[in-house]
């Protein structure tokens, strides 16, 4: 495990997947720990699909989480030589041949075997063909693939998850690694390239299982030590199908959006398939690097719950510091707080962020006391315009007026006043007066708002309040 060699290959077919970063994630873990080497392979072999904005995407998303790699980034497209040369060399040595089977006999021969009832094998009709004659096929214009010769035996491996594994050869058919356009495939490249970049570990999903013993047979063809492999269970949403849009945001870039920072999506993400031998679930990137181990990583698929991503996300808020809060959301944000004094909006932040998920319920809340004017809602009037709340709200501009102290104390003593004289509850003085100042029926505590917003605001507040509500 000294000094490993590992890799996250990405292709940029679109922004980086929730799931693709929990695959970088323990990626990076398992090198950081064991004080390896983490690359960056993009496979952008899909020049249809292959864009520019999305390998940058991919690129900001893994700065954004902190999961910093080693060397320069390798770009798949940019091997093509090396794999055609590759190609070459296997035809030489007698391990791969060109087969000259079209489409339509391939298609038929399923078809048969289908109304049979027998499992189909591509036949091996050109693997023994002699150079002469299939120099005579190719002057005939006939097209070819390029096919690895399968050995008979058994394809062994022990994964570090899975633990061995092991396939029959004869259930593998002389797999394609180039097409007849030339184009090598999937498992070929992926094999030449991991070769290329001295891999040591092949961390990814178990939806690469199958591949592994076709990337194996191309190390043993080519005489190359065959990786340690680790495959890592599935994401699945709360259906227990595989994650998408219909179950919540699939890319990394939403969970930004959303205000979440990196932090907590990469505590979330480590609890998506790792259990660590405790019930403790709020950790620090140095926990991590320090506890992360694949005998804990488990074969069940995790499922993805964003309720538990938000719970997460509320201990990180309360955890950091009003500063740190701050740096995050003008990172964000820029504007955010411009016209206020650090001071005052570190007191803003120290009051809401117990309350609050993420960056944007900070913001959201925030708005109460970085503007003097706020909304009010139609959703509130019939509540609000009740005349009993309508007459709490005056009764309380007047008795904070001829009060010369504007403190905690004093606020509570006036609700106290307030509650006697109309015979109500704490509740029913709360929440009108709540909305009065805010806007909305939720927030911190109402007395440290007050004391936050001071006198004349929270008078002008709730003058507003009975305008718009009256």
């Amino acid at each position: 495990m000294k000094n490993p060699v590992v890799r996250f290959a990405p292709s940029p077919t679109g922004y980086l997947h929730i799931g693709g970063a929990r695959t970088a994630l323990f990626n990076w873990l398992f090198a950081r720990q064991n004080n390896g080497k983490f690359l960056l392979r993009i496979e952008d072999t899909d020049i249809e699909r292959s864009k520019d904005e999305y390998v940058d995407q991919i690129k900001n998303a893994l700065d954004w989480l902190g999961l910093d790699w080693n060397d320069e980034i390798v770009y798949q497209s940019q091997n093509n030589l090396k794999h055609q040369s590759v190609i070459e060399q296997l035809i030489k040595s007698g391990n791969a041949y060109k087969c000259f089977l079209t489409k339509t006999e391939l298609d038929s021969l399923r078809d048969k075997a289908e109304k049979n009832k027998k499992i189909f094998r591509v036949p091996r009709t050109y693997r023994d063909f002699t150079e002469e004659q299939q120099k005579e096929l190719i002057s005939q214009g006939k097209s070819f693939t390029v096919r690895l010769k399968v050995p008979d035996g058994v394809t062994i491996f022990d994964d570090l998850v899975y633990g061995q594994i092991k396939v029959n050869n004869k259930d593998l058919d002389d797999f394609i690694i180039a097409r007849s356009d030339g184009s090598p495939t999937y498992n070929f490249v992926v094999a030449v390239d991991d070769i290329e970049m001295k891999i040591s570990h092949v961390i990814r999903g178990d939806d690469h299982i199958a591949n592994t013993p076709k990337q194996i047979l191309v190390y043993n063809s080519l005489n190359k030590n065959v990786p340690i492999f680790a495959h890592l269970p599935m994401i699945l949403g709360s259906d227990k199908k595989r994650l998408s849009k219909r179950h919540a945001a699939t890319n990394v870039q939403e969970y930004k959006d959303k205000g979440f920072t990196s932090d907590s999506i990469l505590n979330y993400l480590s609890l998506l398939g790792w259990n660590p031998d405790s019930n403790e679930e709020i950790f620090s990137t140095e926990d991590l690097i320090k506890l992360f181990d694949f005998k804990q990583v488990q074969k069940k698929s995790a499922v993805f719950d964003e309720k538990k991503l938000l719970w997460i996300s509320g201990q990180k808020m309360k955890e950091m510091t009003s500063k740190e809060i701050i740096k995050e959301i003008q990172l964000i944000n820029n504007e955010w707080g411009k016209e206020h004094k650090n001071k005052f909006l570190e007191e803003v932040v120290s009051l809401i962020k117990e309350r609050s998920k993420n960056l944007n319920d900070i913001t959201e809340i925030s708005r109460v006391f970085l503007h003097k004017e706020i909304d009010f809602f139609n959703e509130h009037k019939p509540m609000m315009a009740e005349q009993n709340n309508i007459q709490m709200l005056e009764d309380f501009i007047n008795a904070v007026k001829i009060e010369d102290k504007w403190d905690k104390k004093m606020i509570e003593k006036v609700f106290d006043q307030i509650m006697n004289q109309h015979e109500v509850g704490l509740g029913k003085v709360m929440k009108p007066l709540r909305i009065a100042i805010s806007g909305l029926s939720y927030g911190p505590g109402i007395f440290d708002m007050m004391v936050l917003l001071g006198k004349d605001l929270t008078i002008h507040r709730i003058t507003s309040a009975i305008n718009f509500y009256k």
